[in-house]
């Protein structure tokens, strides 16, 4: 009974001081701890993951990332007045110090006039419940009173209406901020955190910022990250992806954005009812994104972009020859691994600076980029599909041989004009109204001899021919770990069935397009990197390798991701076709053949690079190739590998309307110095040339 008695009065007790603990709670102190919990509202935010970087095959760090300051602001419960006055002194503090913020609204304030298409501007003004004729300040006078912006002058007007209108766009709330300047300078984030009890609901962020170091160099490898758009956003919210992410928009940037994304952590912040930060913890680590290591040698790839630029402008203002090409604006250049198929340089011409985009760019920016008359973001190394000329001669050689239709030493008379089919003329008939007589494949390689080519093609007939190159990996693409490769075409009656198919024009196929097609013309059209591919494999004694442009991808913790998961996402990105790799069973005289006659190309008197290469130290084989294009000057082939007796590297270079094959050789010349340490003053004047001195086709 005892103890009962005890147990009671211990309760009562307990419930005794709950009961003055609620009244306290509730009566006594209820004001101040209400006051209290009005002045500490938690927000959860997300602190943004560097991306992964990016090494080239050397470990050299071609893309990194730097620590930027942005400016974001939560919503608050003040009044327009009082928000307008915030915005006004955000937006002079940013100016003071040479920063910018986000400016989306479509007028120019300076020029009185819309940022926009006289339709698209017409629809704006609509929305607004405006008729479609309202002038610039008819439509400033209606933000003025939709925001309650009491101020007078012009300027503070703008910067009110500049910033109201970026918050209205893009929402935001207590718990999810609107960002409105990034990469802020230190002064500006100084003088904020000054001013912060001003500056209600301003909150200062730290973010990483891409960093590409090299500037344009490898930018069309590389890629560009951009502010995410609103169907990415709607496709990858669930992943985690926040509406004021940055996200990878093309090359690598883009294909391997699941493994470059890091992992956003957590903090804590507090405020109090004024929007004033108070405190701040961080909860959960960020965690760095993989990096990605590629094949490319950054030394190589600077070389292959300058002497692309030097020898564009060269053959368009005559610079090295005498005869010049003036619509001459653009090309590519790749080199290979011939023992492995990796890609060591992919140089486009003309480039960009992917930094320029990071943050979003301008409409007149963007017009620059995406509508400019020389198109700087298409990569034409991967995209650009080109007839392949007299390149593909080595290639018609291959077939002819191997399909039983022209033996290795046998002999064909060129009669200058082929008696077949539309009966074409070779071109030194064309030219001279000459012919080169009695000519074996190694001949016929070492002068492009048509004639030849001609009739091998006859012979075997069009099925072999675009089998072989099928089997080069021509036609398909070769699987370069780069959104955006080309297919590209190879001249065959399957393809002329697919183009019925589209358009339900009937076509049949005729000699003359089997003629056109030996030759490098017709249907045939490839990207540079096809013919790489194909070189380095004809290089490699017919042995088709993987091509690849990826030597790792490296996690935090500094694990290699396996092959199989890379594969699985970026295969289906990149739209992978089938191809057959292994040894394609070419005998060795007919490689023999085909090597000999592309190092006479080279190395011998007569040969179409001859006066290119005649001095250099390392035997080189190649053929020039001069390819009409369907308007203006011809394209400009060299495809090319060295050493001679061993292989190591396949360099293929094309100049839009470089006019003359022979004209790209100089480049890839410079391109192997690099390579093999024979890099000379690449500034050292050339001698002039003109056409008469050299044999081109």
């Amino acid at each position: 009974m005892r103890r009962v008695n005890v147990l009671i009065a211990f309760v009562c007790i307990i419930g005794i001081i709950y009961i003055y603990r609620l009244f306290d709670l509730q009566v006594v102190n209820g004001a101040s701890y209400r006051e209290q919990s009005e002045k500490r509202l938690v927000r959860e935010i997300k602190t943004i993951a560097p991306r992964g970087e990016i090494y080239d095959r050397y470990g050299k760090l071609m893309v990194t990332n730097e620590t930027s300051y942005n400016v974001q602001l939560y919503y608050t419960k003040i009044s327009d007045e009082e928000l307008n006055e915030v915005l006004l002194k955000l937006a002079n503090i940013l100016e003071t110090n040479g920063d910018s913020y986000n400016n989306s609204f479509p007028i120019d304030f300076e020029e009185k006039k819309f940022e926009k298409s006289e339709e698209s501007a017409k629809s704006w003004k609509k929305s607004l419940k405006l008729n479609e004729n309202a002038t610039v300040d008819d439509v400033i006078e209606y933000y003025k009173k939709t925001y309650n912006i009491t101020q007078t002058e012009l300027e503070d007007i703008k910067k009110i209406i500049i910033l109201r209108y970026e918050i209205s766009t893009n929402g935001y709330s207590s718990y999810r901020p609107v960002t409105l300047a990034k990469n802020i300078s230190e002064a500006s984030m100084l003088k904020i955190d000054e001013y912060g009890n001003e500056l209600s609901g301003v909150n200062i962020v730290t973010q990483p910022i891409r960093k590409y170091l090299s500037g344009n160099v490898a930018s069309h490898i590389i890629g560009y990250i951009g502010p995410i758009s609103s169907d990415e956003y709607k496709k990858r919210k669930d992943l985690g992806y926040l509406q004021n992410d940055t996200i990878g928009k093309t090359g690598i940037e883009a294909t391997f954005e699941e493994f470059l994304r890091g992992t956003n952590g957590v903090k804590r912040i507090e405020m109090n009812s004024n929007g004033i930060i108070v405190g701040e913890t961080e909860t959960t680590e960020s965690v760095m994104g993989n990096s990605v290591v590629l094949t490319i040698d950054m030394d190589l790839q600077a070389k292959a972009e300058e002497v692309l630029e030097k020898y564009v402008t060269s053959i368009r203002e005559g610079g090295y020859f005498l005869q010049k090409f003036s619509d001459a604006n653009a090309g590519a250049m790749v080199v290979l691994d011939v023992k492995t198929s990796e890609v060591l340089a992919l140089a486009s011409y003309p480039t960009y600076n992917p930094e320029e985009f990071v943050d979003g760019i301008s409409n007149s920016e963007y017009a620059k980029y995406f509508q400019g008359e020389n198109k700087p973001m298409y990569n034409r190394a991967i995209q650009g599909a080109y007839s392949p000329g007299s390149t593909f001669k080595p290639l018609t050689a291959v077939a002819a041989i191997e399909s039983g239709a022209v033996k290795v030493n046998e002999k064909i008379q060129d009669k200058g004009v082929y008696d077949k089919g539309h009966k074409p003329v070779c071109w030194i008939w064309a030219d001279y109204r000459g012919t080169h007589g009695f000519v074996d494949v190694e001949t016929a390689l070492k002068v492009s001899c048509n004639y030849y080519f001609y009739e091998a093609g006859y012979r075997m007939g069009i099925d072999n021919l675009s089998k072989y190159a099928k089997l080069f990996g021509l036609g398909r693409r070769t699987g370069v770990e780069i959104i955006g490769e080309s297919s590209g075409t190879v001249a065959s009656r399957e393809y002329i069935n697919e183009l019925t198919q589209k358009d339900g024009k009937k076509r049949t196929w005729m000699i003359a397009d089997t003629l056109s097609a030996a030759i490098g013309q017709s249907y045939n059209s490839f990207t540079p990197i096809q013919m790489a591919y194909y070189i380095a494999t004809l290089a490699n004694g017919g042995h088709k390798n993987e091509l690849t442009i990826l030597k790792d991808v490296i996690s935090a913790n500094g694990n290699s991701i396996s092959d199989d998961v890379i594969d699985s996402i970026v295969n289906p990105k990149i739209q992978k076709e089938e191809q057959e790799y292994g040894d394609l069973n070419i005998s060795p005289d007919t490689i023999n053949a085909i090597f000999e006659g592309m190092r006479s190309v080279t190395g011998e008197q007569g040969g179409t690079a001859y006066s290119t290469f005649s001095s250099f130290p390392i035997e080189v084989a190649g053929k020039t190739g001069t390819a009409t294009a369907s308007s203006g000057s011809a394209n400009a082939w060299f495809v090319g590998f060295a050493p001679y007796d061993d292989p190591e590297i396949a360099v293929v270079c094309v100049i839009e309307h470089g006019g003359h094959g022979a004209y790209t050789a100089p480049a890839v010349k410079e391109v192997m110095e690099e390579y093999f340490g024979y890099n000379n003053n690449v500034n050292e004047k050339m001698e002039a040339r003109s056409i008469s001195d050299i044999l081109v086709d």
